[in-house]
């Protein structure tokens, strides 16, 4: 325990699933705060209280929304001072077969999924760089590899790698790292929308033969969030098991 002492992180999406497993993670390791960001402010509020103590701030938020950003982010250096830590966590899915995508589905995946992380990045980028030290997490997916039914999720998740690399070779002379996670199957009410057949397909396909935790996906982050990764930059971490190699 205490990977995480001193510093202050935002964690995007954080009122459920991999999101609040990631925040739970950096309290037990001592994080000086936590940010919980999430669409649904009943969730952040909800999280924060069974947290209990000053270590979290829960703040509602639409990252797709700049001005919403914007304001979280205002509020944050208010409690915090500083955000150390950043995972763009948050994500949605407007799943459709490609010819049947309406336009709505695809904006609404693309604000969020991408836009979302351009926004929360804007917001602590210039103060990483000038103090000298910062930890960005960006959450993708198997997806990125391509996925029936998910054009415009899997554009974004794809497009996040891209993101990642290029700030990586941006902010690594400033001692500010940019990495990313892709889960593949993880057992999140994201998942538990997949039609059983689908899913129990992608267990059999898996060497591990299960789902994947959100803890599971935690501890990943908790990695690259952390001085154990200071050499580590621009890598995209796979969890899924072994599925997708």
């Amino acid at each position: 325990m205490g990977a995480l002492t001193g510093k202050y992180a935002v964690v995007t999406g954080a009122g459920r699933g991999i999101g609040a497993a990631i925040a739970k993670r950096f309290i037990t390791e001592n994080a000086a705060g936590v940010a919980i960001l999430d669409y649904d402010g009943d969730a952040a509020n909800a999280f924060a209280s069974a947290a209990g103590g000053n270590h979290t701030v829960a703040v509602a938020c639409d990252v797709s929304d700049r001005e919403s950003v914007r304001a979280a982010f205002e509020r944050i250096r208010e409690a915090f001072g500083r955000v150390d830590i950043l995972v763009n966590n948050a994500g949605i899915t407007r799943d459709a077969i490609y010819h049947k995508m309406t336009d709505e589905q695809w904006d609404a995946v693309i604000n969020v999924n991408l836009g979302g992380v351009h926004n929360c990045c804007r917001q602590v980028v210039a103060g990483m760089r000038e103090r000298g030290y910062g930890k960005i997490v960006n959450i993708s997916s198997s997806s990125a590899y391509g996925n029936v039914g998910q054009a415009n999720y899997a554009a974004t998740k794809a497009g996040l790698i891209g993101f990642t690399k290029t700030l990586a070779k941006e902010l690594g002379g400033k001692n500010v790292t940019v990495n990313a996670v892709a889960p593949g199957m993880i057992d999140t009410d994201m998942v538990k929308t997949i039609p059983e057949p689908v899913l129990n397909a992608f267990i059999a396909a898996s060497p591990a033969k299960r789902l994947g935790t959100p803890e599971e996906v935690a501890g990943a982050v908790l990695f690259l969030s952390c001085g154990d990764s200071a050499y580590v930059n621009g890598v995209v971490l796979d969890v899924n098991g072994g599925l997708f190699t």
